[in-house]
This record gives structure tokens, C-alpha cells and sequence, in this order.
């Protein structure tokens, strides 16, 4: 390997840092925006519980949560961060900000996945008499299984962005490690170098997300 100007231990703990905010915000945010994508469906007035206040509300805080850019967003909530973790600077206290990103952003793209489900099939499990919970765990969720998988897909490649920017608060990660060490201290080989690994990680998620979407729709 060239000399990057920085030991390897340090590129090391750069990745591994990346893929702790990643994958934890990932997990976080998903559990969340599918709660959240599968209320906005069900209340909305053409479907099986109506409801304009909860449908509204809900609606209201995803798009404000959406028109904040992520830099702005993560220093505004560091008074919540530090309730919530004890610590307004570090990796695990981007796990706050960036989960507060991600779930609205998978929401939206769930929210068009559930929708895109066939309305006869929500009809046939209702003249079976399924309950609301059994409509979502047997029917909406098998039916709109590879898009998820795919809008999954699209939110990480999102987050492995929004944690460049979590160096910000002293998150670390291989994005910071790009502009701290390679753009401010003009280490062109560090840059290319970091560069390639994010092109790299991207390529990864969306050949594997590809390829799970892909085997599930054909099953």
C-alpha cells in the first residue's frame, strides 16, 4: 500500500466507525420509518383506517424534518443528543442526528412501496377477516418485500454521505478522514484513496440490495 500520510491503524478505526453510524442508524431509522410508512397508509382517507389527524400530523413532521439539511439539523438538536446519549460530540452522539435523518427519508420511499401494492389484495385478506395486524405481517409486507429491500438500499447509500458531514461533532468515519486529513492537509493520495473505499462500500450495498430485491420478487 502507498504511504497515505496516516497510520493504518487510523484508516481502520476510520471505517469501523463509519460502518457502526451507519449500520446502528440504519437499523434505528428503519424500525421507525416502517411504524411510521405503514401508519401514513393505513390513515390516509382512501384506506381501511381513515384518519386525518393522526395522517396530518404525521405527514407535517416527516416533511419538516425533510426540508432541514442534515448539517443544520445535527447541530440544532445537540440539546436532545445530549439527553438522549449524554454527549454532544462523537460517534455514538451522530447515531442521534443521523437517525433523525434517515427515518423520515425511508418513510417516504416505504410509504411508496406500500402503496404500490395491489388495493384487491387488502380487499381479499379483509373478506377473510384478517385483522390490521395480520394484513400488514401476511400481506402488505410479503407483497412490497423487494421494494423495500431496494428503497433499504437507497437510505444506506444516503447515511454512508450524511456521516461524512457527522465529523462535524467529532463523529470520525472515513468521510472526515477524507476532508480533515486529505482536502485540509492536501494529501491527494489520502483523498484518492478514501474516495475509491466510499465508491467501493456503494458498489457493494447496491449489488447486494440488487440481488436480494431481485431473488425475493422472483420467488
Amino acid at each position: 500500500m502507498p504511504d497515505l500520510g496516516v497510520p493504518t491503524s487510523q484508516l481502520i478505526l476510520a471505517a469501523e466507525q463509519t460502518l457502526y453510524m451507519v449500520f446502528v442508524s440504519l437499523v434505528l431509522g428503519t424500525i421507525l420509518a416502517l411504524i411510521m410508512a405503514f401508519t401514513l397508509v393505513l390513515t390516509n382517507r382512501d384506506s381501511i383506517l381513515p384518519n386525518k389527524y393522526i395522517y396530518g400530523i404525521l405527514n407535517a413532521v416527516i416533511n419538516t424534518v425533510r426540508s432541514v439539511p442534515f448539517i443544520i439539523l445535527m447541530v440544532f438538536i445537540m440539546p436532545l443528543t445530549k439527553m438522549i446519549v449524554g454527549t454532544r460530540i462523537g460517534t455514538t452522539a451522530a447515531l442521534v442526528p443521523l437517525v433523525i435523518f434517515i427515518a423520515p427519508y425511508l418513510t417516504r420511499l416505504f410509504e411508496n412501496s406500500i402503496l404500490d401494492v395491489n388495493k384487491g389484495i387488502i380487499e381479499a385478506a379483509q373478506a377473510m377477516g384478517a385483522s390490521y395486524f395480520e394484513i400488514i405481517w401476511y400481506f402488505l409486507l410479503p407483497e412490497a418485500k423487494g421494494s423495500l429491500i431496494l428503497s433499504i438500499t437507497t437510505g444506506t447509500i444516503g447515511l454512508i454521505g450524511a456521516t461524512a458531514m457527522a465529523g462535524a461533532i467529532g463523529a470520525g468515519g472515513v468521510g472526515d478522514l477524507a476532508l480533515t486529513y486529505g482536502y485540509e492537509r492536501m494529501n491527494t493520495p489520502l483523498m484518492l484513496f478514501t474516495v475509491v473505499i466510499l465508491i467501493i462500500f456503494v458498489q457493494i450495498i447496491q449489488t447486494i440490495g440488487n440481488h436480494l430485491a431481485f431473488k425475493t420478487r422472483n420467488h
